[in-house]
Formats: C-alpha cells, sequence, structure tokens
C-alpha cells in the first residue's frame, strides 16, 4: 500500500481530459458542480497553437476562479506535420520532428505561461528534458507543472523514474498496466501518476472502474482519469466541434461520478474530498 500523498494529503484526484477550449471547461465545471464531483484538473489534447490569446485567457480565469489546473499541450507533433512514419505507427505521433519542433513547442510554453497557464502536457522526450532544464534555471516559472501525455507511455519503474529525472512532474502511464504494475512504479518515484480507467479507443478502449480502489492503494498520489470509450475524435478541435466537445466534457464528468460511487460501495475508507483549494503541487492557472 502506498503511503505518498498529494500535497493536501489526498491520495487521489479526478482529471477530466480532453478539455478543448473555455466553452467545454464551462461545461465541464458547471456539470462537476451539479454532480459534486471535486474536478481538479482539466487537461486538453488539441494543443496551444489551436487557441486563440483570448480563449487561453479565459480558459486560465476560468481554472483560476474555480481552483482547477489547466493543462494544455503542447501542439507541434508528428502525427500532424509533414513526416509520414506516423502513418505505419501511431508510435510517432507525439514527437517532436527536428529541433524546430523543440522549438516551437518551446515558444508554445512561453505562450501559454504570459497568458497565465501553469501546466503543460508533454508528448517528446527531448522537449521534456528542455523544460526541465529551464524550470531549474528559472527561465520559465519554478512551479511549472510538466505533465508527460499518453502520446510518452510510463510502462515500467526505471522509465518512470528517467521521466521523473528529466523534469516530469506527473507521469501519464501506458493505459493497461495493472494495479501491481502500477505499485511498481510507485515504489521508484514520487511523481503523481496520471492513470486512465476509462480509456479513449486510441488507447486501448479499456473500462477499468472496479480496478480503481486496487489503483488507488497501490500507486497514490494518482489523478484518476476519465476518458470516454465509444467517442468520436475531436483533435484538433474547433468551433466545428464544439456541441461534441461539450457533450463529452460532460459525459466524462458523470462517469467520474460512477467511479466515486463504486469508491463509496467497495472502499469507503479511500472516500476523499476536493482538499485543499489552492495546494502547492497544483498548476491552478494564474492569469
Amino acid at each position: 500500500m502506498s503511503e505518498q500523498r498529494f500535497a493536501d494529503g489526498l491520495r487521489y484526484r479526478i482529471e477530466i481530459p480532453s478539455v478543448e477550449g473555455p466553452r467545454v471547461l464551462e461545461a465541464v465545471l458547471e456539470e462537476a458542480e451539479r454532480r459534486a464531483v471535486p474536478v481538479r484538473r482539466v487537461s486538453q489534447g488539441s494543443g496551444v497553437m489551436m487557441l486563440t490569446d483570448g480563449e487561453i485567457g479565459e480558459m486560465a480565469q476560468l481554472g483560476a476562479d474555480a481552483g482547477v489546473e489547466v493543462s494544455l499541450f503542447l501542439g507541434p507533433r508528428g502525427a500532424w506535420d509533414a513526416g509520414g512514419q506516423s502513418f505505419a505507427t501511431p508510435a510517432v505521433g507525439g514527437v517532436a520532428r527536428g529541433l524546430a519542433g523543440i522549438e516551437d513547442s518551446i515558444s508554445e510554453v512561453r505562450r501559454g505561461v504570459a497568458l497565465g497557464i501553469r501546466s503543460f502536457l508533454v508528448a517528446d522526450l527531448g522537449v521534456l528534458a528542455r523544460l526541465g532544464a529551464m524550470r531549474a534555471a528559472r527561465e520559465v516559472p519554478a512551479s511549472l507543472i510538466l505533465k508527460t501525455s499518453v502520446l510518452l507511455p510510463c510502462a515500467n519503474p526505471a522509465t518512470a523514474r528517467t521521466l521523473e529525472e528529466l523534469g516530469a512532474t506527473t507521469i501519464n502511464v501506458a493505459t493497461d498496466l495493472s494495479p501491481e504494475a502500477l505499485g511498481e512504479v510507485r515504489a521508484v518515484c514520487s511523481a503523481p501518476l496520471d492513470v486512465y480507467v476509462e480509456v479513449p479507443e486510441d488507447q486501448g478502449g479499456f473500462v477499468r472502474f472496479y480496478e480503481v480502489p486496487e489503483m488507488i492503494r497501490r500507486a497514490a498520489p494518482m489523478y484518476v482519469k476519465l476518458g470516454v470509450r465509444n467517442a468520436p475524435s475531436i483533435y484538433p478541435s474547433g468551433i466545428h466541434l464544439e456541441d461534441v466537445a461539450v457533450k463529452l466534457g460532460r459525459e466524462r464528468v458523470r462517469r467520474a461520478e460512477l467511479v466515486l460511487r463504486l469508491l463509496r460501495e467497495r472502499a469507503p475508507e479511500f472516500v476523499e474530498g476536493r482538499g485543499a483549494d489552492r495546494p502547492a503541487d497544483l498548476g491552478i492557472p494564474e492569469p
């Protein structure tokens, strides 16, 4: 059983992914309040480059007002650029190709930070190393959250240790790890683990609600992350997909309510509240 905890003493927090803009974030926050689901982090997958300054600023303000971390993906990636390898294997979908790819990713962080964002999703190992060094040198805020993406999956303890050494603040693990394997990862690193308990189909499509108590027992502190199986891809998102993105955001909160109900039934000793308003380890925006 893991004895590690978040800064405010919690074992787990709820994360809602694919929150692709301010209208989706508004819907998620409204649904979370209605269903009494303590959402503490939202993440976005289309990238900083797919949001206007006004949209980023609005998301930063919404997150700050609600005490919720807003994590934005770094947009440049192998799946979207002119390279062809991603057509053969999705394993390169998150890479930053060449020096230009790295510099483009760094520029997205600088832009996001200037607009108040304090958390970024990183899918490339070199970009992670550069940002970790920049944070250590105080070229970006010392409190900056570097969240590894599911496109940079961690499936074993040695990888977890390496990612943490390079600067990862929280680590997205491979979507198919057993609770026992999650415990092995936890034994070698202190970074919270981001664990999909319902997995998008392009990452496996698993629905693992009944495993959540044992995951928490072995892997705390962890983010309980709700994707939605049997849902359309919305990346890159925009106004043309906003209605779908809003409905998916609301459904992810509903899925979180289902997980919390099971937790109350199966492991009432793990039922926790929202935690501190502004814990030191949460990348709440600073607009």
